[in-house]
């Protein structure tokens, strides 16, 4: 049970993550009806906007803080990686995606714009930033010290950190798509334009607003996972695809899904590859946590085509 819990940890840590990811792919599949495949190039930015704030502030190197300077280089670096990735998000519908739509183009054309502007986004990420011969953030905590212990369940701070910040995004989003006005806007928006323009809505302010939240909350999502891996130009596509599954696992196009989505998918990885109870031996192995990740997938959307939660964000509450 003890072995049980601190995987459940590291899954809850690890979905978290992709859980703020999915709310980007959700958020502008509910308006646009898009995949916006650029969204994993949108978390790449947010990783290497924060780094570069933090290593400005910081240095590089070890700087282990006290305790409010965690707090301090934590905020900083969730703030930095969300500006960074909502400005990235909110240029990509302003240059890739509202031209576009103004001009009554296709989905494919969408699409295809869409993976155009992953592939330029990750190349100039890798021709400005790649040439640094350490791209980590500095170390300014003791990783293997626990913040939490209980029972034989250790929480270290790089797991606590994603866990607690996710939630608090999530339940903030759900809160402004659910009760302001602004949310009713989206809402408004993803259930039908047309109609939601007769009655005096923004459709250009209201989409690129949700591109901008979007953004932010991959932007963070960069920075909390810069902190555990290198930053890279290619970290974006193995989160991104997982992020996307994960979407597509809650019920794209609903938020409440979309975390749920990812929630699920991390505690999966970090238990069904992993020795069951009481054994010593992995069931599968932990090279199999990709597949397991997408075959699950594929296994819940043959019951459940629309998802865990299938309902639209136009439609949610």
């Amino acid at each position: 049970m003890t072995d049980f819990l601190n995987f459940l940890v590291a899954g809850l840590s690890r979905g978290s993550m992709y859980a703020l990811i999915a709310l980007g792919y959700t958020l502008v599949y509910g308006v646009l009806q898009l995949i916006n495949f650029a969204h994993s190039e949108v978390f790449m930015s947010g990783a290497f906007g924060s780094l570069i704030i933090i290593n400005t502030v910081v240095g590089r190197g070890t700087h282990v803080l006290p305790w409010y300077g965690i707090v301090g280089v934590l905020l900083l670096g969730l703030l930095s990686g969300a500006v960074t990735g909502a400005i990235v998000a909110w240029t990509l519908e302003r240059v890739a995606y509202r031209p576009l739509r103004q001009r009554g183009a296709p989905k494919l054309a969408f699409l295809i714009s869409a993976i155009g502007m992953s592939f330029f986004l990750s190349q100039l990420a890798g021709k400005m930033f790649n040439r640094f011969n350490n791209n980590n953030f500095p170390q300014y905590f003791d990783p293997n010290r626990h913040f939490l212990h209980a029972g034989g369940v250790y929480v270290t701070l790089p797991q606590l950190v994603p866990i607690v910040s996710a939630l608090l995004m999530m339940v903030f989003l759900d809160r402004l798509v659910s009760k302001t006005k602004l949310g009713r806007s989206i809402r408004g928006v993803a259930e039908d334009a047309p109609t939601a323009a007769l009655m005096g809505i923004d459709i250009d302010k209201t989409i690129a607003r949700t591109f901008i939240i979007g953004g932010a909350l991959g932007g963070a999502a960069g920075f909390l996972f810069g902190t555990a891996f290198t930053v890279s130009n290619t970290m974006g596509f193995i989160p991104g695809v997982k992020a996307f599954a994960a979407a597509v696992l809650g019920g794209i196009g609903n938020i409440r899904g979309a975390m749920l989505g990812g929630l699920t998918l991390g505690m999966i990885e970090a238990l069904v590859p992993t020795a069951p109870w009481g054994s010593s031996h992995a069931w599968i192995g932990i090279q199999w946590t990709d597949a397991v990740a997408f075959v699950v997938l594929v296994l819940v959307l043959m019951f459940r085509p629309t998802g865990l939660l299938g309902e639209r964000l136009g439609r949610s509450a």
